[in-house]
């Protein structure tokens, strides 16, 4: 049985929370944190997690505070704004096409930022800033095209995601058309982007991926209820007063540049867009795109695996990124013979 609370405030505003979702997303909001505690601690440098706090709220040592605050801290804080970023697009993608598999990592924004990044690489030689600007403005152009390519009338959730397959396609052939004409230094240099790693992130790294997600983050999240309508037809949302073309259009756009500004943060880690929001749907037991829950679970998947991988293979030898794509293809073929099974495909 399903507990939720209807709370009204002063001006007449009411708002109907559920239980079960507070607690989940209150769950994973104190995973994140504590993932973050452990993985701060984590490296060549270990510090036990009292030492972690004290040195966040300032009563470190110096070595402390330079091994936090230069080294660790901007990792970690990359970590949970790209998981919250990702988390949160995925959860767009799959409640604007109505479908589980409407994921930035299947449709092609993460080719596309790739291919962005690569062409920085590999025709210009551009330095670490230079290659986040390409792999966003290629993430924006990929979004962009896929949309119109998609348009009839409108955007149909399987037209969609065949459109962004098909361009993910396309694109994956251009990478690899790029690495082969790479010099050896350059090819290597865009593979290691490729797998999507949180080592060596500053605070370069932070400050634009923050400014993007405290625009965007609150944006989406103002239309979570349209999104809601919108999945359960044009039709019913149209009747409900839901202008929906206008709302697919700025979360879209949204959830695009959201993509985009985590993949250039922290290169193309997979399948924490489409894991996320499934793993929170299924959490939560609510319907509706679970926007907060989707978040909190991607920023808590990807700390997590960084923080795993640390720990099962040594300080910074297996990039989040190989993790987050081993077990998220697993979690693929999951998804698709659950699917299979349901009918829906």
């Amino acid at each position: 049985m399903k507990h939720a609370r209807t709370l009204r405030t002063r001006g007449g505003l009411s708002v109907r929370l559920e239980t079960r979702a507070a607690l989940v997303v209150l769950l994973l909001a104190a995973g994140a944190l504590a993932a973050s505690v452990a993985l701060i601690g984590t490296g060549d440098y270990p510090m036990t997690f009292a030492d972690v706090v004290r040195t966040l709220t300032g009563d470190g040592t110096p070595a402390q505070d330079f091994v936090v605050h230069d080294l660790r801290l901007p990792r970690v804080l990359v970590g949970l704004l790209a998981g919250t970023a990702l988390g949160l697009a995925g959860a767009v993608f799959q409640s604007v096409s109505r479908n589980p598999l409407g994921s930035p990592d299947v449709i092609g924004l993460g080719q596309g930022s790739t291919v962005g990044a690569l062409l920085v690489i590999v025709l210009f030689q551009g330095d670490p800033p230079a290659v986040a600007a390409g792999s966003l403005a290629g993430g924006v152009l990929s979004g962009a095209a896929i949309y119109a390519l998609a348009w009839k009338k409108g955007v149909q959730g399987n037209r969609f995601v065949l459109v962004g397959i098909a361009m993910a396609a396309i694109l994956t052939a251009v990478i690899g058309y790029l690495l082969t004409k790479a010099n050896l230094t350059d090819a290597a240099r865009a593979t290691l982007w490729m797998v999507g790693s949180l080592g060596g992130r500053d605070w370069d790294q932070v400050r634009p991926l923050l400014l993007a997600c405290a625009v965007l983050v609150p944006l989406v999240l103002g239309h979570g209820r349209a999104l809601r309508m919108l999945e359960s037809g044009d039709d019913t949302a149209y009747a409900l007063g839901v202008p929906v073309e206008r709302t697919r259009l700025v979360t879209m756009a949204a959830a695009v540049l959201l993509t985009a500004a985590a993949t250039a943060a922290a290169g193309p880690i997979a399948f924490v867009a489409l894991a996320a929001p499934q793993l929170a749907r299924r959490l939560t037991r609510t319907p509706g795109p679970n926007l907060i829950a989707a978040a909190c679970t991607g920023a808590t998947l990807l700390v997590t695996a960084d923080w795993g991988s640390q720990q099962l293979f040594g300080a910074d030898r297996l990039p989040v990124g190989a993790l987050t794509g081993m077990l998220g293809g697993c979690y693929l073929l999951w998804l698709l013979f659950t699917e299979r099974r349901a009918g829906r495909i």
